[in-house]
């Protein structure tokens, strides 16, 4: 499976962006999907992640309720929809594929090239 993400940006803070990650590969729709992001001088952290058929997911306290991940399995594609940025949003957002719905980047084994998000006060 091969991931690429797209959709990052300049936003305004309290603006939205929809980042979308497109796979190739027909086990696209087998695997849970998960959204990382790393700003300047951080480790990796976890986001959102979405269970295979999109009937769970997991977000980071950091960014509940303004997030929404979603998965378009005809199409290949999840999404994270973020409203309500903030400064603090900035980073390089990457998706990435794990067997099941988990929190740990450990767990994930394919791995998109990020997009990066920069939010500005």
């Amino acid at each position: 499976v091969q991931l690429q993400a797209s959709g990052g940006g300049l936003v305004q803070a309290g603006g939205s962006l929809r980042l979308s990650c497109a796979a190739s590969g027909r086990t696209f729709s087998t695997y849970a999907m998960g959204w990382f992001r790393q700003a300047p001088g951080k480790e990796r952290e976890f986001v959102a992640a979405i269970s295979w058929n999109g009937g769970r997911t997991y977000y980071a306290d950091s960014v509940k309720a303004r997030f929404t991940i979603s998965r378009d399995n005809a199409k290949n594609t999840v999404y994270l929809q973020m409203n309500s940025l903030k400064p603090e949003d900035t980073a390089i957002y990457s998706c990435a594929a794990a067997v099941t719905i988990t929190t740990t980047p450990e767990r994930y084994f394919y791995w998109g090239q990020g997009t990066q998000v920069t939010v500005s006060s």
